[in-house]
């Protein structure tokens, strides 16, 4: 075997050693395989919760974070399940006389729909010219949003009339909104 030959395999081998160490490390960061939370546009949730059967009841100072690196704010693991939509229909702090009083959403639901946030804060923001308010139970949920610039997808609430749920791509959190209109 030439030297030049014997330099080109150690630089290949240094090369995949990096990239399993890479691999090992990103998948440390990740949970190590357990059920990881936000992280970009792969892990947007398929659909929305499905409606509440067993309601949890509501409780002061809830926590979230069901695992170790979990935020402690409602929000959905990368297998699509919702941590904290629990609560169920007769959740009182999420009722409204006037469901829908500004009209529906109509600007698309889901995966496919992602919007970049274009300004205001948790009391009106917008995108694409719809505007929305976060509940007042969740406004502290949003805290580390960026208003000017995270991707968001809406979902619609089945449990709670009048309500939509919009999902934070970056952090994997979500918070119930109202559509305020155009």
């Amino acid at each position: 075997m030439t030297n030049k030959m014997k330099k080109l395999i150690g630089v290949l081998v240094v090369c995949l050693g990096f990239s399993f160490s890479a691999l090992a490390q990103q998948h440390e960061e990740r949970g190590g395989g357990h059920a990881q939370v936000g992280g970009g546009r792969q892990n947007i949730p398929a659909h929305g919760p499905a409606r509440t059967r067993n309601a949890h009841p509501v409780e002061e100072n809830r926590h979230f974070s069901d695992r170790q690196g979990h935020p402690e704010a409602p929000h959905v693991h990368a297998n699509g399940q919702w941590i904290g939509h629990d609560t169920g229909r007769d959740d009182r702090r999420f009722h409204l006389d006037h469901p829908f009083e500004h009209g529906r959403f109509t600007g698309g639901f889901g995966r496919g729909h992602v919007w970049r946030l274009g300004g205001g804060g948790p009391d009106r923001f917008w995108f694409n010219g719809f505007y929305f308010s976060v509940a007042p139970y969740d406004i502290a949920y949003a805290n580390g949003w960026f208003w000017d610039s995270d991707d968001i997808t809406i979902y619609d609430d089945p449990d709670h009339p009048g309500w939509y749920l919009a999902y934070n791509v970056r952090l994997g959190t979500y918070v119930h909104v109202m559509y305020m209109g155009r």
